[in-house]
């Protein structure tokens, strides 16, 4: 592409003037993506979590040994660099640097149907109480509190306690408590937009009470709950390993992060390597999602797109 016919690109895509909703909607995306890119440790973060989703990808064809089987005879608790074991081995002789890998599917997997079981629970939630109103929003509302007053990972071990432990319930105890600040986001987003002139006018124009809630209100609230959802990635992973190191999350011998680290803890002044490396898996994924959430919102921020 020429200099000259990316000008032009770039000039369709900044119009004030757009002619078309796929050019407003492209022109929107690249302003997002400006603020985004301006942004190095949002970038670094957005790295950190595509790498996350390329090893899981890749997880067959990265880990050199199978991350279930283990050499007691001639493996055991080898350090890191050992006879082919880049991050070492545990006490079953399982390669460490396998176990990780292929546990990145299980954090990838509990972070991916958490944000898909709460935001929109949240999302529901927080709309149609803050266009609602009255009576509706304050039981809602009184829900809401309820979660929100017990400790997440209380709450979360009161659930898989009753559930059962299993990476299933686990996902979803963590959704459960999850979803209140997602709808304190929306309520609060939607008492901003219920009295405006955009509402008041779909209203006049006959649309049903639930049209306007679904087309028109959670459109608007999307960017603010996509902000704290990726924000929250950090402490799901942190909740899903807090309840794997309690042995109430992923059972054995599957590699969880933090069933490993639970199982490394015993040799944690000898063999430090075995609780170590799922510990730094944790702190970089986390990490990457909290610089993606901290530049997510600086680029969604209207009052920074508009600058």
């Amino acid at each position: 592409m020429t200099s000259s016919s990316g000008q032009t690109l770039r000039q369709w895509l900044l119009s004030d003037r757009p002619q078309s909703r796929r050019q407003a909607r492209l022109g929107r995306a690249y302003v997002v993506w400006r603020q985004f890119s301006a942004n190095r440790l949002a970038l670094a973060g957005l790295a950190i979590i595509l790498l996350l989703v390329l090893v899981a990808a890749l997880a067959d064809a990265i880990a050199l040994h199978d991350p279930l089987q283990g050499n007691l005879a001639q493996a055991r608790l080898l350090p890191p660099g050992s006879d082919g074991y880049w991050l070492g081995t545990d006490d079953q002789g399982r390669d460490i640097f396998a176990r990780l890998v292929h546990g990145s599917r299980l954090t990838l997997l509990v972070v991916v149907l958490v944000g898909i079981i709460a935001a929109p629970i949240g999302l529901i939630v927080g709309t149609v109480a803050g266009y609602a109103g009255g009576w509706l929003d304050a039981v809602l509302m009184r829900i809401t509190d309820i979660f929100l007053a017990f400790p997440k990972l209380v709450l979360a071990l009161a659930l898989v306690a009753a559930l059962g432990p299993g990476i299933e319930n686990a996902i979803l105890a963590i959704a459960v408590t999850s979803w209140p600040p997602y709808a304190r986001i929306a309520r609060a987003e939607t008492l901003t937009f219920r009295k405006s002139d955009y509402i008041a006018a779909v209203q006049l124009m006959g649309a049903s009470p639930m049209r306007i809630v679904l087309r028109h209100i959670m459109p608007l609230c999307l960017s603010s709950v996509i902000v704290r959802v990726t924000l929250d990635m950090a402490g799901i992973i942190l909740t899903a390993a807090g309840l794997g190191f309690l042995g109430l999350g992923a059972q054995p011998p599957l590699p969880e992060w933090g069933a490993m680290i639970a199982d490394g803890r015993r040799f944690i002044l000898d063999q430090w390597w075995v609780a170590a490396m799922p510990g730094i898996a944790i702190l970089v994924v986390s990490l990457g999602f909290n610089l993606l959430g901290d530049g997510l919102r600086d680029a969604l921020d209207p009052k920074e797109a508009g600058q």
